[in-house]
Formats: structure tokens, C-alpha cells, sequence
């Protein structure tokens, strides 16, 4: 298996666990980066990066759990799985608060470790092909006219032809062309597909 778009930033302050864990990685078709302190990563960090962070705790100047924090108030979306040689109830609640998605003991089992970063990887591939759908759906929702926007509102209100057309003083074939068209310009198979699109993206509002 390869992961051509994805990278495991490993932070790890030993060089031989870094040196390590890339051997394991690579071999299994990961792409890796290492940084041997927490302010390494920080430089580098954009919220660009895609894939998953190893993240050690115990490092000199800024520890692990910190960074974890301080990515997350950056708004970083990279996974992050906890690697430790002091593992504690206390640094596992921190670390699971801060969203952790997992927190692993060293020396680390090598298919725990495996599997954690597979499940990290499908879930940051998951959150792009979500993030892609929304910017879509955003570019094909601004091509909409005031009025077919006000039509799609009240068809994913429930409304029907009928009744749309008189709120809004037109004919119900008006109703029905608009109804056409913003949905061929939204890509909807159906009604339904455009309330799932409306409440999915929530686009539409106010």
C-alpha cells in the first residue's frame, strides 16, 4: 500500500526511535519527516500538511502534549497518535482531550502502531474528500440567481410548487423552471439529494 499524498510527521527528541519508526514506515509505503523538537515542527507546520503526526511527550523545551495543544488551537487537522516511554493516566487524559487518536506506549508494538496510522490516514483522506465536496458545492451554490436560491430554501423547507409559487406571486411553471435549473446547477439527482447537499454543506441560509 502507498500513501503518495500523505506524510507521517514523526517528532521524536531520540534520533534512534526517529530513525526507527521511518525504517518501519517506509517499508510500508509511508512517506515520513522527522523533527527532533516541537519547535522544529512548528516552523514547518502549514495548514496545508496532510497526513498524520507521531508526536513523542517527553522533549526538551516544549513536550508533546503542548504542541498537540498548540496545533489544535492553530486549527492543525493532522491526526495525532501519542508515542511515550512514561505513559500515565493523567498524560492519556490530556492527550484524548486534545483529541488524540491514539496513545501508545514504547517500546511501541509495530501493528498497533500500523494499524493506528492506517486509521489516521483514512480519516485525513476522508476530511479532504469532505473538504472538497464543500468547496464545490460553495462554488456551484454562488452560480445561483437570488431568486433560485429563495426556491431552493423553500423546496428544502417542504414547501411545494404550489405553495411556492404563491408565497412568491409567480407561476407554478416559473416555480418549476427555477426548480430545474438550480438544481441541474447544484448537480441534485433529486429532492432529496438536495436537501442531503443543503444540510450536508449548509449553504442557504439566512
Amino acid at each position: 500500500m502507498t500513501h503518495t499524498d500523505l506524510t507521517v510527521f514523526i517528532v521524536d527528541d531520540d534520533p534512534g526511535v526517529r530513525d526507527a519508526l521511518s525504517l518501519l514506515l517506509s517499508l510500508h509505503g509511508y512517506r515520513t519527516a522527522l523533527f527532533s523538537t516541537a519547535a522544529d515542527f512548528l516552523q514547518r507546520w502549514t495548514p496545508a500538511l496532510s497526513g498524520c503526526l507521531l508526536l513523542d511527550i517527553r522533549m526538551p523545551d516544549m513536550d508533546g502534549l503542548t504542541l498537540q495543544q498548540t496545533l489544535r488551537e492553530r486549527g492543525c487537522r493532522l491526526p495525532v497518535i501519542i508515542l511515550t516511554g512514561h505513559g500515565d493516566v493523567d498524560s492519556a487524559r490530556q492527550a484524548f482531550r486534545s483529541q488524540a487518536l491514539d496513545f501508545l506506549e514504547k517500546p511501541v508494538d509495530e501493528q498497533r502502531l500500523l494499524q493506528a496510522i492506517e486509521e489516521a490516514c483514512a480519516s485525513q483522506t476522508e476530511a479532504q474528500h469532505q473538504r472538497r465536496g464543500s468547496d464545490e458545492h460553495a462554488r456551484r451554490y454562488a452560480t445561483l440567481t437570488p431568486r433560485e436560491r429563495e426556491i431552493m430554501q423553500l423546496v428544502v423547507d417542504g414547501r411545494h410548487n404550489r405553495d411556492i409559487a404563491e408565497l412568491l406571486g409567480i407561476s407554478v411553471r416559473t416555480v418549476e423552471v427555477h426548480k430545474s435549473r438550480l438544481m441541474d446547477k447544484l448537480d441534485a439527482a433529486s429532492i432529496a439529494d438536495l436537501v442531503r447537499k443543503h444540510l450536508s454543506h449548509g449553504t442557504g441560509h439566512g
